[in-house]
């Protein structure tokens, strides 16, 4: 019994201690804005793959290679640093895929962070690749058509409000694996997908970017705001 009761606290400390777990946070910058994002403890493949390649730098000096107005801004390519403007982008990458991560409380909204990835069947998600959403607001009528078209499944209705007042990519759902969100200066976002395209969606600017995790005492600063901002409403 006392073995029994051991167990079961200990079962409650841990419990408790996974409610209070914070959440990482990184930081893009471009000449076109910098967003801050928080990433999901519920991806946690997704979340602790980008931090590992945030930290290395892997990403600094890569470009969004791939934008779509009203859609979404792409990057992550390791081989568009430096790249000439002929050059076809978006194949490039490590060698390995991150298994899919799908939640039903986690959709394509606006400003949401994502893996992109190739046509294979598990939907795996590629190793460096990533995409932000801009997408667009949506009508009733529309989303019934994405669900019946595209998706297979109907839509949430908490989701269908957000979809209709936010906006977002809705028929990419359980397609791709979303694994954050813009929780500061979604602005950068709509900057980068007004730049003009040519070949491929690929700017006819290259916007470099420089990818930080935010240490504890940036988060603790960006959290002091956020209850600021709560406080006001």
């Amino acid at each position: 019994m006392k073995k029994l009761l051991t167990i079961i606290l200990s079962l409650c400390f841990i419990a408790s201690f996974a409610a209070k777990r914070k959440y990482q946070y990184v930081k893009i910058t471009t000449s076109k804005g910098e967003v801050i994002i928080k990433l999901y403890n519920e991806t946690p493949l997704h979340r602790d793959n980008f931090l590992k390649l945030a930290k290395e730098g892997f990403y600094n000096g890569t470009i969004f290679h791939r934008v779509i107005k009203d859609f979404m801004i792409q990057g992550g390519d390791p081989d568009s640093k430096n790249a000439t403007p002929e050059k076809m982008l978006g194949s490039g990458g490590l060698k390995y895929t991150i298994p899919a991560e799908f939640r039903d409380s986690l959709f394509h909204k606006k400003g949401v962070l994502a893996a992109a990835r190739d046509n294979n069947p598990e939907k795996a998600s590629s190793s460096s690749q990533f995409y932000i959403v801009q997408g667009k607001v949506w009508t009733d009528s529309a989303l019934k058509v994405t669900e019946e078209t595209r998706l297979k499944f109907k839509i949430p209705e908490w989701q269908r409000q957000v979809y209709k007042t936010i906006g977002g990519s809705p028929h990419l759902d359980k397609n791709y694996t979303v694994y954050g969100e813009v929780v500061k200066g979604l602005e950068m976002v709509d900057n980068i997908a007004a730049i003009p395209t040519g070949k491929a969606n690929r700017p006819k600017e290259d916007i470099k970017m420089t990818v930080t995790v935010l240490k504890k005492r940036e988060v603790r600063k960006l959290e002091r705001e956020f209850k600021k901002e709560a406080e006001k409403k």
